[in-house]
């Protein structure tokens, strides 16, 4: 994403963007201050989000650097078959629409922090717990380490190799650690709505100017591909069919298994601003995905034959070419790629965050000196403990394994294992313990295995697919043969008996 215009307006704004998020951090660090000592407080801004913030929060928590950096370049490499893209991050939405407002009055009722609360509260069982608390660890693990290799790449492509890639990344988790340190989810929050308002304006802008060199007209785009690249726009064979439809499938399921995305369920002020946020967030795939996905496409156009190298560069490329345009566009350009760097830092907090609140409540708080300690006590392990899991993790991203694509489908392949413990938990009271954790257990070992082993499925199912069938399938099948002796209680609660 190297930006040959970047330099010196580059670096002015970063600094812009970095001072902004650090007044934004103490700013929500003054508000309520003794709060932030609790575990509600800190981690959920004390349930108390609203429409606005929500949304945002929502917004940033789905589209991190992959929308921009990983994906058009995606579509430059395939072709129209990455049109998925766009439906998958709908079926996010769907799958949000599916759980989270039921799982919302759950939650307010019993005071649930993380995801785990639910899977205590539901199963009854620590192993399951366990099990699926490794699980979103590894999934958070891994989607840190893709924003802080996607973080590097925007700052150094946004200065034009001024500042490098591992002086980007380092002097950005550094900001990202301290306003989240003093504001907690709050911070998190206000400075989504910043970010994301930078990037939907800068997105349409790169659309506008990259169409303009194309030649003006979606028709010119689609010409070209017809005579010069008909494989990019050829209808796929069956298991490129089937491997289309189980991808929208598994995304969609695994994205809304994110712990941070839960714990923005919990966040909600209401089932009200929830379901209004949701409601928003159905508009999104069209305005950000989708233009992403042409942005790729007329990039075929603009840089044919591009090997994979250098077509993740191909964000950066189009952007030099559009910044020439104009000066207008120069700036917009410049303002869009310090958007970019700090969307990617605020899909890293909230990531981070989630990673924070499990450490201190599901991990250190189940132990014998963690359950005899106070909230802020808590609270301050995941402080120290998230400080040294993202130090671990710069020593993964200083030299970047793969493509941002690559990275971003492993942790989906196990994410995807946890949805039948909150999805079909919340709705069938026959579900069993034993039956989602050996369903879990099996389906991330196979899926895992398959991924890790290099396999392809000869019918196009992702891993992941594969993986969940099997999990879903040991699921019933041991709910009915060893049923729990319990009745859980999964029942939504009215917003006024909440309130009372």
């Amino acid at each position: 994403m190297n930006l040959t215009f970047g330099g010196a307006s580059g670096v002015i704004i970063l600094l812009v963007y970095a001072a902004i998020m650090l007044a934004l951090g103490w700013v929500a660090g003054r508000r309520r201050p003794r709060a932030k000592e609790s575990l509600a407080g800190y981690f959920l801004a004390g349930r108390d989000l609203g429409l606005v913030a929500l949304f945002f929060t929502l917004y940033a928590t789905q589209y991190s650097g992959n929308s921009v950096v990983g994906y058009a370049p995606t579509a430059y490499r395939t072709g129209f078959s990455w049109w998925m893209s766009v439906p998958f991050m709908t079926a996010v939405v769907v799958a949000y629409l599916l759980f989270a407002p039921r799982l919302y009055m759950v939650a307010r009722r019993h005071h649930f922090v993380t995801p785990i609360d639910w899977i205590h509260h539901r199963f009854g069982s620590r192993a399951l717990a366990g099990v699926v608390t490794f699980l979103l660890l590894w999934g958070l693990g891994n989607y840190l380490l893709e924003q802080l290799v996607a973080m590097g790449q925007g700052i150094s492509g946004l200065t034009g190799n001024t500042v490098p890639y591992q002086v980007g990344v380092i002097g950005f988790v550094l900001v990202m650690l301290t306003y989240s340190w003093v504001g907690g989810m709050r911070a998190v929050a206000m400075t989504d709505v910043m970010q994301g308002i930078a990037l939907l304006l800068g997105v349409l802008a790169l659309l506008l100017g990259g169409l303009y060199l194309a030649g003006g007209t979606p028709g010119a785009v689609t010409e070209y591909l017809h005579t010069q690249a008909p494989d990019k726009i050829a209808t796929p064979e069956w298991p490129g069919l089937v491997g289309w439809l189980s991808m929208i499938v598994m995304v969609g399921l695994a994205a809304a298994m994110y712990p941070h995305a839960i714990q923005r369920v919990y966040a909600a002020r209401s089932e009200q601003t929830l379901r209004r946020s949701l409601a928003g967030m159905a508009w999104m795939p069209l305005v950000t995905t989708a233009f992403v996905f042409v942005i790729g496409i007329i990039g075929i156009t603009l840089y044919p034959g591009l090997t994979e190298g250098e077509s993740e560069q191909l964000v950066g490329r189009m952007a030099n070419d559009v910044a020439a345009l104009h000066p207008v566009m120069y700036l917009l350009m410049v303002v869009f790629f310090g958007g970019v760097v700090a969307a990617i830092v605020s899909t890293a907090d909230s990531a981070l965050l989630a990673f924070g609140s499990m450490i201190s409540r599901d991990v250190f708080g189940q132990t014998a000196i963690g359950r005899r300690a106070d909230e802020a006590t808590q609270v301050k392990v995941g402080k120290w403990v998230s400080v040294a899991a993202v130090a671990v993790l710069l020593m993964i991203a200083w030299n970047p394994p793969g493509t941002l694509y690559q990275i971003f489908v492993l942790k989906l392949e196990l994410l995807a294992q946890i949805a039948p413990a909150f999805m079909l938990g919340l709705y069938w009271k026959r579900m069993s313990a034993t039956g989602a954790l050996v369903g879990a257990a099996v389906g991330a070992v196979l899926a895992g295995g398959l991924t890790f082993a290099g396999y392809e499925s000869p019918w196009g199912l992702p891993n992941g697919i594969i993986g969940l069938l099997a999990n879903v399938a040991l699921v019933v099948v041991l709910s009915y043969l060893r049923p729990d002796p319990r009745t859980p209680d999964t029942a939504p609660v009215r917003t006024e008996q909440v309130a009372a």
